[in-house]
């Protein structure tokens, strides 16, 4: 039972002690509240004990784990993995130019020339000459003014959307643009909303809604080859969008340069557009080119203004000459051999049309080296990735939450080095492989595997990878 106090009929003295009791249940309450270890201890985190729940289930059911696979030599059509030989269709290496004896060699040249570093910021005391013949040489084969290279991909985007943008702008997005695009977004502040996948006729309604004058900037983003389902957009209509409505356009070509277009050029050369049609042209130099990094090129202003102020750029080493030599060199050979990309277009829509033929599901994949095969399960997913690694062939898994359920894959990427007897060999296997487990009649949503309950270890592996996926990352940089 609580009883009320009349502070009028306290004396002084009587108000001054019970102010001090107050202070001192105050205190004794505050010393009494313990903080949990999981707010302070990393091995305490409820996201790192998942993570071990998971590895001691693979342990325990002696699942071979899909992910951080250790390959022991060139990542190319062919790899090794526990002294295995492999086809490979894990590799970005889309133009077999990582391993390139020239490009190695370019790399070695450096290094005996500038070091493995440059020590510094290139804004201090970080500038070579192999970065600036780079960025002039990437400058050249895209059609625009000027290029800034980057350390890293990812970190291309972050700092170049979160440095040129802030809260009185839009940015528009992609449904599927890549994460480093998003978390550019979320660092710049400003208004972001996404449009239905590759859908120009939506974007143009939401411009429409939005009413340009409420926005300083407004920011289209889009990529020229989406990992996930190996399809474009139609960009001539995204460049009429953006000079109808005064926005800026920006397409990260990751997955694009070196792999579209008849010389390798990218989505832009696939067009025949107007290069200077697009703002920012952003690209990594770790998949077509060999090497590793990223670029951001466009009209020298452009590049100007983000070499003096872009914290990515200013507050970071510079690449290492190394990189920038095998990335030179990559170039510089691609442009004295293009055959590497026709080879490349010639072996994706083999295996395309192939595949295609055994009745598989390839989603909405255009042709390019990127072919997913839709198995709708990520439990069947796992297991054909893993029977596919029995008989010898190297391909991954992309499951929930990545992407939806009824959308876990495998996805293949195509090299110009494939040969025809590698793919028409794999589609063989894949579909044999997929005709067993589909035998089976299993079915999995993402919250409850429903298994044959006669067979524990599908229970079991059921489980690990339900609870992996919530933690799987799918798409790198």
């Amino acid at each position: 039972m609580t009883t009320s106090i009349d502070l009028q009929e306290l004396s002084e003295s009587q108000k001054r002690l019970l102010l001090a009791k107050i202070l001192k249940q105050k205190l004794q309450t505050q010393e009494n509240k313990i903080i949990p270890e999981a707010c302070y201890r990393f091995d305490r985190f409820p996201e790192y004990q998942e993570i071990k729940k998971i590895r001691e289930q693979l342990e325990a059911n002696s699942t071979i784990n899909p992910y951080f696979t250790i390959h022991e030599g060139i990542n190319n059509n062919k790899t090794l993995v526990r002294g295995r030989e492999l086809i490979n269709y894990s590799s970005y290496n889309y133009l077999g130019l990582s391993g390139e004896a020239k490009v190695s060699q370019a790399a070695k040249d450096a290094i005996d020339r500038y070091g493995t570093s440059v020590s510094g910021s290139r804004i201090a005391s970080g500038e070579r000459p192999i970065n600036l013949e780079l960025e002039r040489t990437i400058a050249d084969w895209l059609g625009v003014e000027d290029s800034i290279t980057f350390v890293n991909g990812h970190a291309t985007n972050v700092t170049t959307i979160g440095h040129l943008f802030g809260p009185e702008d839009l940015i528009l997005n992609d449904e599927f643009i890549h994460n480093s695009a998003i978390q550019g977004a979320i660092l710049s502040g400003a208004r972001r909303l996404s449009f239905p996948h590759n859908n120009w006729q939506a974007l143009a309604r939401i411009l429409d809604k939005q009413q340009r004058h409420n926005y300083r900037r407004v920011l289209i983003l889009i990529e020229g080859v989406y990992s996930q389902d190996g399809d474009f957009p139609n960009l001539p209509k995204f460049i009429e969008l953006k000079k109808r409505h005064k926005a800026l356009l920006m397409i990260d070509e990751a997955h694009s340069m070196g792999t579209m277009g008849n010389h390798g050029r990218g989505i832009g050369e696939h067009f025949g557009i107007n290069p200077a049609d697009v703002d920012l042209w952003m690209g990594t130099l770790s998949k077509g080119l060999g090497s590793c990094g990223g670029y951001i090129a466009g009209c020298k202003a452009l590049i100007e203004f983000l070499k003096y102020t872009v914290p990515g750029f200013i507050f970071s080493n510079g690449i290492s000459p190394a990189l920038s030599a095998a990335a030179l060199a990559s170039l510089q050979i691609l442009q004295a051999e293009p055959d590497r990309v026709n080879r490349l277009h010639r072996q994706a829509k083999r295996f395309l049309k192939s595949v295609k033929s055994h009745g598989l599901n390839t989603g909405v994949s255009q042709n390019t080296p990127i072919v997913p095969v839709i198995i709708g399960s990520s439990l069947a997913s796992a297991r054909l990735s893993g029977a596919l690694f029995e008989r010898g062939i190297n391909v991954q898994p992309m499951i929930y939450p990545a992407v939806a359920e009824d959308a876990a894959r495998l996805r293949f990427f195509l090299s110009c080095k494939h040969t025809d007897e590698e793919i028409d060999y794999t589609v063989k296997v894949l579909a044999e492989e997929l005709a067993k487990i589909e035998s089976e009649k299993q079915t999995v949503v993402p919250n409850k595997a429903v298994v044959p309950q006669k067979d524990a270890k599908l229970q079991n592996e059921s489980n690990w990878v339900r609870n992996f996926a919530v933690e799987y990352v799918a798409q790198e940089r």
